[in-house]
This record gives C-alpha cells, structure tokens and sequence, in this order.
C-alpha cells in the first residue's frame, strides 16, 4: 500500500477504513433493552455520535416449518410495536446452553405444535444495522411430526398453511410485513425451486 493510500484511510480493497471508537457509553437499559452511544471518528476525521440498540447477544432464530414440500406454517401473533396482530414464522431466543437447531426445534414445537427430524441452516439476516446489533439465524425445518412444549406465549398462538407459492398474494395482506419473513421465504422458495431444478436435470 502506498503512502498515500494509508493518508486517505482506505484499505486494499479500496473501502474506507472502519471508524476508530473514541468512547462508549450506557444511555439507558430496560429488561429486554440495552441503549449505547458510540463516539466515532471516521477514516477522513469526521466525528459523530451514533446510539445503537444492544441485546443480550444469545442469538435468535427464525424457522421456515414445511409440512409438506408446496406449503409452510406461518403464526399469527400480537405484535406490541404495531398495536396489532401480524402474521408471521415462528421465532425466538436462543436459549443457554442451545445451539441453533435446538433452538428452532423448540422454538417450532412452542409456538407450532410440531417438531422436525430435519432443520438446517438457510441464511443469516439483520434488522436496521445502522442502530441495532441483532442477527437472526433463519432455518429450513422439513419432516415435521407433531409435538407441543409449553412456551412463553400470554395467549395461544394461531398456526395458519399457506403455499410457498403464494408470496405475491400473501404481500397484499396488510398483516404480512415483517421483512426478515419476506426475505426468509423468498430466499427459501428459489433455494427450493433451483433443488427442484437440479433434481429434475438429474433425470435426464
């Protein structure tokens, strides 16, 4: 790297360097949310203070259940943000001591009623990055079996199938607009297609 490479605080990949933390500081804390403030300094001197959200960093998953290959379970919840009932996947904390899979393997039985002899990895989303420190495993659960765990739920949840298919339709629904779904299906709709694809290029 040249000289004047580092002077403009760029690396090798020609992207700007990641701002330096001068300071961190607890803004206030509740029993699910923790507020911090970052003083930056950027590659090119500017300064700023940013405020983030922080969690307990357990991580969280989100469960794509199949009943059958064409169809998925959705559940419709209270959400307390939009002081109103959405429709949305199954998801939750990972609990201590779990690892993901057995995370959404519990997470499915709480909240769906079924469990799976095969989850696995799909993708890792985020939400609002510029404030928020949260990252969501999404996961793939296939031959599902019935099994119920009590959960955390205030009220029984209702567990509605839909085809995979359906997504432009299920958009137009005015509870159907959590971005991590949407992005969850979509991406596991074509994973699915393309599988399909190749299944069917084997046969020839």
């Amino acid at each position: 790297m040249s000289n004047s490479d580092q002077s403009s605080g760029e690396t090798q990949t020609g992207y700007p360097r990641k701002p330096q933390i001068l300071a961190r500081q607890s803004v206030a804390r509740s029993r699910l949310f923790h507020i911090e403030s970052l003083d930056l300094r950027f590659s090119n001197g500017e300064e700023r203070q940013f405020e983030r959200l922080t969690g307990a960093d357990r991580g969280a998953v989100m469960i794509i259940a199949m009943p059958d290959p064409e169809h998925v379970l959705l559940i419709r919840e209270y959400a307390a943000g939009f002081e109103d009932y959405v429709l949305t996947l199954p998801k939750g904390l990972v609990d201590p001591g779990e690892d993901i899979v057995t995370a959404a393997n519990r997470e499915l039985m709480e909240e769906c009623g079924f469990g799976a002899h095969c989850i696995e990895p799909l993708v890792e989303l985020s939400l609002a990055p510029n404030y928020m420190r949260h990252r969501m495993q999404v996961l793939l659960a296939t031959d599902l079996y019935p099994k119920r765990l009590p959960g955390d739920e205030p009220e029984p949840l209702i567990v509605e199938t839909h085809a995979l298919e359906e997504l432009p339709a299920l958009l137009l629904r005015e509870d159907f607009h959590e971005a991590r779904a949407i992005a969850a299906l979509y991406i596991a709709r074509d994973k699915l297609r393309e599988e399909k694809r190749d299944s069917a290029m084997d046969l020839l």
